[in-house]
Parts: C-alpha cells; structure tokens; sequence
C-alpha cells in the first residue's frame, strides 16, 4: 500500500492526483488551507485523511506529517502541489508581491520536503513530486515572476534527485501545460497592484487577456494528467521531468532547437574562452 501526502489538494490537479491514487487502492493524506473546502466525494474515502495545512505557516508542517505517518505508518510519495499565478510584467511586480509568490511556491514546498525527507531517509525510500510548469523550463512574457517561481521548482527538484539518490528517494517536477482547473481563477491567480500602461498591446499584457478567456477552456484533462502521475509515480524509472501536454511537449521541444541554434552560432567562440597555456605564453613572450 502507497501513502500520498498532497498539498494544494483541495481542487485542480491535487484533487485529481488524489482521486486517481485512490483509484489504484493507495491511501492518501490530502491538505489544504481549508478542510472544509475538500470535495465531498474524497473525505468520504477510509483511506484518506484530511488534514488542515498552509505551506507558508512552516510552524504547523512537523505536526501534519506527524499527523500522517501516525495514521498510515508512513510517507511514500509525497506531491507539493500548492502555488498561484501572478501576471503582469516583470517590471510592473513589486518587491513583495514577488516574495509573496516565492514564499507559497518555493519556500512552502521546501518547508514541506524537509520535513518529509527525514521519514523518507528512515526507510529508504520515497519519491517527491514537484508541480512546476510549462512555464519552469521558458521564460513567458506577462508571467515572469511566476515563470521564476517555477524554474526554481525545478532546479530544486533536479538536485534533490541528486542528492536523495544514495537514500532510494527519488524526485521528479512536472511541468503541465495548459489544463482546464481553476488556475486562471481569481483565487488562485493575482495581479500585481501597479499597472503600466506602456504595456498595453504587448505581449506581456496579451497574457492578461488570454488568461481571461482562456479560463476553463484549456485543452488539458486534469483527470488524464494525474492519472499520468500516478502511472508513472508507480512505475519503474521515473523521469527527472515529466512533460504534460501537447503543449509543454512542443514548447520543450522548440527550446531545445533553440538551444542548439545558439551554441552552433557561438560555440568555437565560446569554447576560445578557456585557459589555454600556450596561447598565454606565445602572447609572453611576444
């Protein structure tokens, strides 16, 4: 039997992943800010326990994932799924708007991880699932303070793996696409409080009215996408990134064209750069 802590999990893509462990017969230890708002259809599971947390108040962390090895003896998988969005311009972001997003979608999941790692370590193993996005591996124009948020996800993410190897635990960020939950929502998006109207008509604010209408429309199935999760959580080798959608697909794939464009254009440049003895010497002795 596979124990699940979710964060985040009271809709979208954790209520799914939630839903389609169940589904295999796993137990899950699903959170969120307000147990209340948990849909009906999963607290009614005995393999589930529902627990009050917020990720940013790191202070009531220790006590949840005690909480949870209490009930179920342990922690095998554990999914840091809470974060939101924010748009509008880098420029137009302020200092603590910036930190605000960094403090839910990069310190509240490293807060979580630690104190999860040390039950992992205990019985080595584990795996760590981080939701990043499309946006953590490409820079978008009127979502680059979140974009940033994710890149960091990822980056941690890739030296968990590392790391956590020699242990059995294992790490892996999901970068999804477009799927149709409530991230466009106003609960779970923002923007900032200054806006500037330079922008208007540029693609950082063609963002902000895309996000309007794309709202609930996207292509991406979140019932198909943490059904995938799980799939891939319970199968052998888990990828260092998991790729979900068509678009991120396309997007990754287009960055990585790009980037053999630019080292094709500068490499022998580039690699000039390094110490080279003899050169410094002829030049010496010139």
């Amino acid at each position: 039997m596979t124990t699940w802590l979710i964060s985040g999990a009271s809709r979208g893509l954790g209520a799914e992943i939630a839903r389609a462990a169940l589904r295999g017969g796993d137990d899950v230890v699903l959170t969120a800010r307000d147990v209340q708002h948990l849909p009906e259809d999963l607290t009614a599971s005995e393999h589930l326990l529902p627990l009050a947390l917020d990720v940013t108040d790191h202070a009531s962390i220790p006590a949840v994932v005690q909480a949870a090895v209490d009930r179920f003896g342990g922690i095998d998988v554990l999914v840091n799924n809470a974060g939101r969005g924010l748009l509008g311009a880098v420029e137009e972001v302020g200092d603590a708007e910036a930190r605000s997003l960094f403090d839910l979608n990069v310190f509240g999941l490293l807060a979580l991880t630690r104190a999860v790692l040390p039950v992992m370590r205990r019985r080595r193993s584990g795996t760590l699932v981080h939701i990043g996005s499309r946006s953590g591996f490409e820079g978008e124009p009127g979502v680059g303070l979140y974009s940033a948020s994710k890149f960091a996800v990822a980056g941690i993410s890739e030296a968990l793996a590392a790391e956590l190897a020699p242990f059995g635990i294992r790490s892996m960020v999901v970068e999804p696409g477009v799927f149709r939950t409530d991230f466009l929502d106003a609960t779970s998006l923002s923007l900032p409080a200054q806006r500037i109207a330079d922008y208007d008509g540029t693609p950082a604010h063609v963002t902000l009215d895309w996000s309007a209408q794309a709202n609930h429309t996207q292509l991406g199935d979140p019932v198909k996408g943490a059904q995938l999760i799980r799939d891939v959580v319970a199968g052998g080798d888990l990828p260092s990134h998991l790729y979900l959608g068509a678009d991120s697909i396309e997007r990754r794939e287009a960055l990585i064209e790009r980037a053999q464009s630019d080292i094709a254009a500068w490499r022998s440049k580039s690699v000039a750069t390094a110490h080279d003895d003899a050169h410094d010497d002829a030049l010496a002795g010139a």
